[in-house]
C-alpha cells in the first residue's frame, strides 16, 4: 500500500519560508511523478507544482514561479516543495500526489494522481 506523508505546513508571515516534504512508501518511488496541489475551503483543488519521475522537467502554476521550487530525492522517496516569499492567497492546506505513467500534458490534472497524502496547512498572514 502506498502511503505518502506530507510535513512542514505552519503560519508564517507575509514573505517567509517554508519547506514542506513529502515521504513516500510502499511504492516504487523512482517510477512516480510528484506533485503538490493546494485546497482552500470551497474550491477545488488547485495544481501547484510537479517533478517528473527523474527530477527534469518540472511544472508550476503561473502565480508561483520564481517564489516555490519543487524537488525530489528518490534515494529518500521524498519530494519537497519550497515555498518563498509567501503571500496571503498561498494560504491552503497542501497536498502531495503520486502518479505513474504520467505525460507531459497530465502533470498539471488532479485526476491523474492515483496517490494522496493527508494534506498540511500553510496560513500566510499579512
Amino acid at each position: 500500500q502506498v502511503q505518502l506523508v506530507e510535513s512542514g505546513g505552519g503560519l508564517v508571515q507575509a514573505g517567509g519560508s517554508l519547506k514542506l516534504s513529502c515521504v513516500v512508501s510502499g511504492g516504487a518511488f523512482g517510477t512516480y511523478a510528484m506533485a503538490w496541489f493546494r485546497q482552500t475551503p470551497g474550491k477545488e483543488r488547485e495544481f501547484v507544482a510537479a517533478i517528473r519521475e527523474r527530477g527534469g522537467t518540472t511544472s508550476y502554476l503561473d502565480s508561483v514561479k520564481g517564489r516555490f521550487t519543487i524537488s525530489r530525492d528518490n534515494a529518500r522517496t521524498s519530494a519537497y516543495l519550497h515555498l518563498n516569499n509567501l503571500k496571503p492567497e498561498d494560504t491552503a492546506v497542501y497536498y502531495c500526489a503520486a502518479g505513474s505513467r504520467m505525460i507531459l500534458s497530465s502533470l498539471r490534472r488532479a485526476d491523474q494522481y492515483a496517490y494522496w497524502g493527508q494534506g498540511t496547512q500553510v496560513t500566510v498572514s499579512s
